[in-house]
């Protein structure tokens, strides 16, 4: 049933055809199955989900894997038909190829397959009993969830899983409260009632008249009739939004792609050129004149060739730098998933980040309060104050100390506080952080109450768990609680009827709720011990100021306290009829008002700047209003103190209304603030930066979040978050906290240019084969750094690439022994000529443009170490018998390293000049253009 939230409870029934006393009739039961289907749609397979054959034939598809397994295949085939001692050895290659041809592909699969648990996790919001009423038993009967269809009627009691979409039809309780935070991310429980709400387009916050699949009964009992079931719920509805989502590649993974293919393309060319080159030398007597034997001599050139060319030494290092990465990342409490996500992360440009608990604490707190402090006819003066603290610890952050104990008006608010409560705080010892024992609200009031401390209680000596609830705990020795009326949304209020614990003094009621409901009821103000009138001008004062508090910087979710001081005799009370309890809260006196909200991160308002400076753009999405959203906003620095929002703040509607593609696109290019959103809106603002080639990073914790977590390039979940959130996401915050987003970024931003100086290093060792990765310059540069790689390495060209036609009648080779082609000396001299110098290429690979003398080699001393390694092992393989017989190498003497330094020396002065032409002439002119 479409927009059943703007239809009234008769109506819904009506669609149906169903009674809400008895229920569907069996016949209406199995025609309804047939019509919407089981309800249990969310968390079957996705339609048309990829075979694990189709998986792996899938990892195959990349150009660079099927040449490298081309060249496997024909490198085994050849191998097959190799004579001699080299037979066994032919295997190798093809073998080791096709090992990581293998492993590729199952991880691959692995990550494909890891990538749906995040659909499948939604199994576990779907509950699986429900209870309804049908025509076949007379009184409610319990069945499995997906058993139900529209039309049923269903029946809620506090602590169970709402087991599909329902429009509430009664409610059989004073009120109903609803934890759906899951979905739509509210971090207070939700009163609902049985009203029509009449706009078809409220977004699932404003649908005060639906409970929603997998949402949690928080207090309360009601009845309804299931509008929706399956796919076609609101939890359903993410989970087609995921199915439907195409993960990103990340920019590493673009450009390596990229690279793969311009790669492939060159080697195939080069391949076919060496081939055809060589036509002539087919018939080399090095071959026995044989013209077959020389084609497949080249061509087995050519494929080895092919395989050189492929850089095999760039995805372990990658992988080493990402692995290595996510372990420091751990210890700054941001668990990576997925290891692409690190590099991803250093290239982020915009951060979307959840309100509650990743800005805020998700700890409400009293910040705010005030008490009457004198009345003189139409004039009225407040005491005022404000409370430190932005964590359930139930003591103030510094600044001056009050001695709450010396205002009667504070004792009295205090004791209200304490009783009109059904919520404390805790200390999680393995946590060691205090914590919310109910609802938030009421929990900032009992920290608020712990703060005050107004019989100034000795605190000091109590153990952690003992302080949590000590002040509160002594203001309920004096007052006994007799019974709560409990809040409903006409009257706005809740109360309690205390007693003196010790007897012998008179009952009062405490009442505490919503400002304008309250003090409506209010006939007296408090004034030390004393009441006095409370005249329309006093009134007025008092409204204004609690206006303030709610509209003004802080937007400060405000409670008045009050009390009546000669309340009716228990007995003269109908306690089972709740319509009469706003009859029992008049006459009250007013006592003082109290403004919390849920406090931003001390340590996020640093960590913005930073993003700021570092050029990542930072953008509040929430479920809350836009007033909060925006003055949070401003506490935090993402817009200033006087910044007019104006086109830079929205709520879901609003952004909604914009008129063109092009308006919306022009909102996301320029806003930082977004409230009132709903699941699609989030995926909708990723796809818009995307749009714009912006790498986005979008936190989030609910089951609402997902689908833009999956979408995002980096989807960083909550570490008390959902488990369908962190199967979606690629990072997961232990803290959750957004100062711990902007540490792993500027982890990510680190070993992105590591892995730069790493493939300049191969590029210039390899002779420009990576060319996609970097700029022109730097493609120029070692260009000329690998040419002289290659010379360095030989003395005649033309004799190396004839050296099959050496011979004594070849008037080419006059004067060269052609035993020097296959002699060890010179292999030997090359062969460190050629690792001396990927040493010295090291080095200059520890800055892209800074100078050795800058940034000399023991700045880095893993370098260093990793080198002294490199060249041990080659000395190894010089001086440490057998291995020189092994290698075909032989000892070198001084005279030959020093010939060999001569050579491999160079390459430090020539990119040292490249160096200086790039910080002086050309850095700063691609600033200036980059600005």
């Amino acid at each position: 049933m479409e927009n059943a939230h703007t239809k009234s409870a008769a109506e819904c029934l009506a669609y149906f055809g169903v009674n809400l006393e008895s229920g569907l009739t069996p016949d209406q039961v199995k025609k309804n199955l047939a019509k919407y289907g089981p309800n249990g749609e969310t968390h079957r397979g996705i339609e048309g989900c990829k075979s694990t054959w189709e998986l792996i034939v899938e990892q195959f598809e990349d150009l660079l894997v099927r040449i490298l397994l081309l060249a496997a295949c024909i490198s085994f085939v050849l191998a097959w038909f190799e004579e001699g001692e080299e037979t066994v050895t032919a295997f190798v290659e093809p073998f080791v190829i096709l090992l990581i041809l293998i492993a590729n592909a199952v991880v691959g699969v692995w990550q494909e397959r890891n990538a749906e648990s995040a659909i499948e996790a939604l199994k576990e919001y779907e509950p699986e009993m429900g209870k309804v009423f049908r025509t076949d038993r007379k009184s409610v009967q319990k069945i499995k969830a997906i058993g139900m269809v529209p039309g049923d009627i269903v029946e809620v009691s506090v602590g169970d899983k709402v087991p599909a979409d329902i429009r509430i039809v009664a409610i059989r309780s004073t009120t109903l409260r609803i934890d759906q935070s899951i979905l739509t991310g509210e971090s207070v429980s939700v009163i609902k009632h049985t009203d029509a709400v009449p706009d078809p387009r409220a977004v699932n916050q404003d649908k005060k008249n639906m409970l929603f699949s997998g949402t949690n009964v928080a207090a309360g009992r009601a009845i309804g009739v299931v509008v929706a079931t399956g796919v076609a719920t609101e939890i359903g509805k993410i989970r087609d939004q995921m199915a439907a989502t195409e993960q990103e590649k990340t920019p590493l993974q673009a450009k390596l792609d990229e690279f793969g293919e311009q790669l492939s393309k060159v080697i195939s060319l080069i391949c076919v050129a060496v081939w055809a080159i060589n036509i002539g030398h087919f018939n080399d007597p090095v071959h026995g004149g044989s013209w077959i034997r020389g084609a497949v001599y080249y061509f087995k050139i050519a494929i080895a060739l092919a395989v050189a060319a492929i850089p095999e030494g760039l995805p372990a290092v990658i992988t080493t730098c990402l692995a290595l990465g996510t372990r420091r990342m751990a210890k700054k409490n941001a668990i990576v998933r997925s290891l692409p996500s690190v590099e991803t992360l250093g290239c982020t440009s915009v951060i979307c980040s959840d309100k509650t608990g990743t800005l805020t604490t998700n700890q409400m707190c009293v910040t705010k309060m005030f008490i009457i402090k004198n009345v003189d006819g139409d004039s009225v003066n407040l005491d005022m104050f404000d409370i430190s603290g932005s964590k359930y610890t139930p003591e103030g952050e510094g600044g001056a100390r009050t001695n709450c104990g010396s205002f009667d008006g504070l004792v009295e608010l205090a004791t209200i506080a304490a009783l009109c409560n059904d919520s404390s705080l805790d200390y999680n010892e393995s946590k060691k952080i205090y914590e919310k024992v109910g609802e938030a609200t009421e929990t900032a009031m009992c920290c608020l109450v712990e703060k005050m401390n107004v019989f100034n209680s000795n605190v000091n000596g109590l153990s952690k768990p003992d302080r949590a609830n000590a002040c509160c705990s002594v203001i309920k020795q004096l007052m006994k609680k007799e019974f709560t009326l409990e809040f409903s949304r006409d009257r706005k209020s809740m109360s309690v009827y205390c007693s003196p614990a010790k007897g012998g003094g008179d009952p009062k009621m405490f009442v505490k709720g919503a400002p304008e409901g309250v003090i409506d009821r209010c006939t007296y103000v408090r004034v030390g011990t004393t009441r006095v009138p409370l005249t329309s001008a006093v009134k007025d004062k008092i409204l204004a100021v609690i206006k303030e508090w709610g509209c003004g910087r802080d937007t400060l979710r405000c409670l008045a306290l009050a009390t009546r001081d000669t309340p009716l005799r228990v007995e003269e009370m109908k306690l089972e009829d709740s319509t009469k309890f706003i009859e029992y809260e008049n006459d009250l006196t007013f006592v003082g008002c109290v403004g919390m909200l849920d406090p931003p991160r001390k340590e996020v308002t640093p960590a913005i700047l930073l993003c700021r400076a570092a050029g990542i753009r930072v953008i509040m999405i929430t479920g809350d209003n836009k007033g909060t959203a925006v003055a949070i906003c401003r506490r935090i620095g993402i817009f200033t103190e006087d910044e007019d929002v104006t086109g830079k703040a929205f709520t879901g509607r609003e952004f909604d209304d914009l008129p063109s593609f092009e308006m919306q696109s022009d909102a996301v290019r320029n806003a930082s603030c977004y409230a009132r959103v709903e699941p699609s809106h989030k995926s909708k603002i990723v796809g818009f930066l995307q749009g714009q080639d912006e790498i986005t990073a979008m936190t989030g914790d609910g089951v609402n979040d997902a689908p833009a977590l999956k979408k995002a390039e980096i989807g960083i979940a909550m570490g008390s978050g959902t488990a369908v959130a962190k199967s979606a996401s690629e990072m997961v915050l232990a803290d959750d906290n957004f100062s711990s987003i902007v540490s792993a970024v500027e982890e990510g931003r680190a070993i992105y240019n590591n892995m730069k100086q790493f493939i300049r290093y191969l590029i210039s060792s390899n002779v420009g084969e990576v060319e996609p990765l970097i700029s022109g310059w730097l493609f120029f540069r070692y260009m000329i750094i690998g040419g002289y790689v290659g010379a360095a390495t030989v003395v005649s060209f033309y004799q190396l690439s004839h050296f099959m036609q050496c011979c004594d009648e070849n008037e080419d080779f006059v004067g060269v022994s052609c035993k020097v082609f296959e002699a060890s000396p010179p292999m030997t001299m090359a062969l460190s000529v050629l690792v001396t110098i990927e040493m010295s290429n090291a080095l200059n690979s520890l800055s892209e443009n800074q100078s050795l003398l800058r940034m000399p080699p023991w700045s880095n001393f893993w370098l260093v170490g990793a080198m002294v390694l490199s060249m041990s092992l080659h000395f190894m393989i010089i001086y440490v018998d057998p291995l020189p017989m092994v290698f075909k190498l032989t000892h070198l003497n001084v005279e030959q390293w020093l010939v060999v330094l001569k050579l491999s020396f160079p390459v430090i002065l020539i990119d040292e000049v490249l160096k200086f032409i790039a910080r002086n002439y050309l850095e700063s002119k691609s600033f200036t253009e980059t600005l």
